[in-house]
């Protein structure tokens, strides 16, 4: 009999390729750090929360109105590279969300004002329209790296992201330290980073072959790609939902605490960030027997990398947090060890999202996600008007743990080989 066992040479290689991909988001971490800093040395706290803006609201109007085409693009590439019409459909799909993006946000710029920018002149919030549209060729411009096997190109374009904003912003510093100035460093290391990125493509052959682009296609990559931005919405739901009702029933102070202790802990998610960003091509790429055997030879060390990592954080946390932030910040120490052991899963979580992404099952991690939403939401009401960040930090981590449970109840109980795949008609390339 066969052994369902990952054999040495692979368990290797898929080590050194999780370990890249976590330090190259340690070190897109610590370029961010340095911008900010850079940024508020240059124009102080309103510079920053414009930076944080800019960086966050573009991509996001980008990524929505592709159709979560990132999340998409690498599990069609595991799984029908050969079509000779899936690599310009993804192009085209780019070039589409990029536009209709920047479009939306065009006839937003009225409501974006009032909501986001009212210290900002209108002519400055249409022109973040041109970091919306250059912001999606980098995230798409990652996703198909990643599903093209060069994870190392996706690795120093994860890092190139955030890096590439520094020197430009000093070479721009001169001409102003407004918001202009950053708006324009942020555009232009889009750019810089997208033509490196389709420099690296270039190279393993992506532009190589192609046929025309395919409407059926297109509209097959959508609706995957909604089925899985759904999740990721709601993700971002569940990591910043107890934050915003914090701040609505405790108080700035608390919040504040509670902010910093939050964002400590989610140090913890980056070992399942990279077991997912690795482990969902390669999944994608292989039959679905093979992808369930190696998602469970690696559920056991995707959870010992995670406690591993826990530890050293929890100890740092009591000496660290009070010696960065200030002694006002003690507070801040019981919160993170409640989220640690919350994100205790999140290794194992990262690992199940790749196998059912690669298996074109996002949906069951959009439903695993949902609940854990459902359950903030009714911890927050319930424990924040008596305990505070505390209460906060005990309803997010049950809402974390019921995630990763939910998704291990899918794991067992989903068939063991890949959904249906496209009809016939479909795979025959007649536009």
């Amino acid at each position: 009999m066969t052994a369902l066992v990952t054999p040495a040479p692979r368990r290797v290689r898929a080590r050194r390729l999780v370990a890249g991909n976590l330090v190259a988001r340690l070190g897109a971490l610590v370029s961010l750090a340095a911008a900010t800093v850079l940024v508020a040395r240059a124009g102080g706290p309103d510079m920053v929360g414009a930076f944080t803006l800019l960086r966050v609201l573009p991509g996001l109007a980008g990524v929505v109105a592709a159709a979560g085409l990132p999340g998409a693009a690498p599990f069609f590439l595991g799984t029908r590279s050969a079509d000779p019409r899936l690599r310009p459909t993804l192009v085209a799909l780019t070039w589409l969300g990029a536009t209709a993006a920047a479009a939306g946000w065009l006839a937003l710029t009225p409501a974006l004002r009032l909501v986001f920018f009212q210290s900002w002149g209108a002519s400055m919030v249409a022109a973040a329209a041109a970091a919306v549209f250059t912001q999606l060729f980098v995230a798409v411009g990652k996703a198909l790296l990643q599903g093209s096997g060069d994870l190392p190109g996706a690795n120093a374009a994860i890092v190139g992201e955030e890096a590439a904003f520094l020197p430009l912003y000093l070479a721009l510093l001169p001409f102003g330290v407004g918001v202009w100035t950053m708006l324009w460093a942020l555009v232009a290391a889009d750019v810089a980073v997208a033509l490196v990125i389709a420099v690296r493509l270039h190279r393993v052959g992506f532009f190589a072959g192609w046929g025309r682009p395919s409407h059926r296609l297109g509209r097959r990559i959508c609706g995957y790609g909604w089925r899985g931005q759904l999740g990721g919405i709601l993700a971002l739901v569940n990591l910043r939902l107890d934050v915003a009702v914090l701040g609505a029933l405790a108080g700035p102070a608390t919040l504040g605490v509670y902010a910093v202790a939050s964002k400590y802990a989610e140090l913890l998610r980056l070992p399942g960030q990279a077991f997912n960003y690795v482990l969902y091509p390669a999944f994608a790429a292989r039959d679905g027997r093979d992808a369930r055997a190696r998602t469970r030879a690696l559920l056991a060390p995707a959870a010992g990398l995670t406690a591993l990592a826990a530890i050293p954080l929890a100890l740092a946390a009591g000496t660290l947090l009070p010696l960065v932030y200030g002694a006002g910040f003690r507070g801040a120490v019981v919160p993170v060890w409640i989220l640690l052991g919350g994100l205790i899963g999140e290794g194992v979580a990262g690992v199940i999202t790749a196998y059912f992404y690669g298996v074109g099952r996002p949906g069951l991690s959009s439903l695993a996600v949902g609940i854990g939403v459902a359950v903030t939401v009714a911890g927050d009401l319930l424990l924040i008007p008596r305990h505070g960040a505390v209460g906060a930090a005990v309803a997010s981590s049950i809402a974390y743990l019921l995630t990763v449970a939910t998704l291990l109840a899918c794991f067992g109980m989903t068939p063991r080989t890949r959904p249906a795949g496209p009809d016939p008609e479909d795979l025959t390339p007649k536009e």
